[in-house]
């Protein structure tokens, strides 16, 4: 106690703070308010609509040929209009002008457009012209046997009773050996989207029928070829496979979920793309095809259309044999699909089972994709057909036998 009395008063104040650190933040916030007066002064007056983007000015000249040529197009006095003998001189004598036809085709030539669908692109094919029953199955369709619908014109069989099937049927030709023979019927499927492929097939001997894809370009024309070309002509279906809509076929598919009003009017629009068929064959289909209750209303109509049907042999859930017997409907399946291994050996070897086929049965079914190599397989082997034994014929052959049977 007698110490805190005697110590002076005083000792133990602490030092102040320093008032220095307060204004710190004031001086910061204080900057930085007028950095942004500034900015916005800057914005309101200064004319900037690229916002003080980076801007770099260059100077180009342009390169010397370029400069000469502008240099020389203004040194040339005005060019006066050409008369034609002019513009024939300058061009050449074989200069055609715009807008001719092209040349007449050689003696027992015609020329065949071929258009792609994708981009297009028209190529011209000359094949070899052909007379008789050929040229006129040929000629357009036959008015007779058309039904116009909100689509277009659909086939339908004429007030004599005429069914298409039977209008547009190529003749089966003689064989000069025997006529009993065992007899092929060949279906290339596919075409029509591909000028290419379209146009070897075209080559292939008159016998193998074409199926055409609804979705190519000028179908009516190339299809009109093909005939005069003495092939018969299929209309291919889309329709649903089991893995749909993963897998599809394309606009106005066949499907189960539709009633068949609907299904039979999306046929309308595929009818309608092009005329001149003997009949339809399946796109796809493995879940359509094998429900009765969709696809024979389906059947029906094509029945009652006056064609036929081929089923592609592709599923083997397919009632549309069950089917096209209950409607008298034509009707045809294949036996083998020639390129379900798409090689030259593997071709080959499906041809010889097809030719086994055709000697135990009298006559089968072969059916393949428009493959550069199966078209060319395809090609050679029925060179040597009927040297071998074997007749080929349309598929309208296979379709009113297996009717009769």
């Amino acid at each position: 106690m007698a110490d805190d009395l005697n110590t002076p008063l005083g000792q133990d104040r602490k030092p102040g703070r320093s008032k220095l650190p307060r204004l710190v933040p004031w001086a910061i916030a204080g900057a930085l308010a007028l950095c942004l007066a500034v900015f916005v002064g800057w914005a309101a007056v200064v004319d900037d609509p690229l916002g003080g983007e980076p801007i770099v000015v260059a100077t180009t000249e342009p390169s010397a040929p370029a400069k000469a040529a502008d240099d020389a197009a203004k040194a040339k006095p005005e060019a006066k209009p050409e008369t034609k003998s002019e513009a024939k001189n300058e061009a050449g004598a074989d200069a055609k002008p715009a807008g001719e036809p092209p040349k007449t085709p050689p003696a027992g030539m015609q020329s065949v457009t071929i258009i792609d669908g994708g981009t297009g692109t028209r190529q011209e094919v000359m094949v070899p012209a052909q007379g008789g029953q050929a040229g006129q199955a040929g000629a357009g369709p036959d008015a007779k046997l058309l039904e116009g619908t909100r689509h277009g014109q659909v086939p339908r069989i004429s007030v004599e009773g005429v069914r298409p099937l039977a209008a547009y049927a190529q003749p089966v030709a003689d064989s000069a050996t025997d006529a009993k023979m065992p007899r092929i019927a060949l279906v290339v499927t596919g075409l029509g989207i591909s000028s290419t492929t379209t146009g070897e097939a075209l080559k292939l001997p008159r016998g193998v029928s074409l199926a055409f894809a609804p979705y190519g370009s000028d179908l009516e024309r190339i299809a009109s070829r093909a005939r005069g070309e003495g092939h018969e002509t299929l209309l291919q279906l889309p329709m649903e496979p089991f893995d749909y809509p993963d897998n599809d076929p394309g606009p106005q598919t066949l499907l189960t979920s539709l009633a068949p009003e609907q299904n039979i009017d999306r046929m309308h629009w595929l009818m309608s793309r092009f005329q001149g068929y003997v009949g339809v064959a399946n796109y796809m289909g493995s879940r359509f095809t094998a429900s009765d209750a969709v696809f024979a209303p389906v059947l029906r109509e094509v029945a009652k259309r006056g064609l036929m049907y081929l089923d592609d042999g592709s599923s083997p859930r397919s009632v549309a044999g069950q089917i096209a017997v209950a409607n008298g409907l034509p009707f045809a399946k294949a036996s083998i699909v020639l390129d379900a291994v798409p090689t030259p050996n593997e071709i080959d070897r499906a041809l010889l089972r097809l030719e086994s086929l055709a000697r135990d049965g009298g006559i089968a079914v072969g059916i393949a994709s428009a493959l550069p190599v199966s078209l060319g397989r395809i090609a050679k082997w029925a060179k040597t057909a009927e040297a071998r034994g074997f007749l080929l014929v349309p598929i309208s052959a296979a379709a009113l036998k297996a009717k009769a049977g």
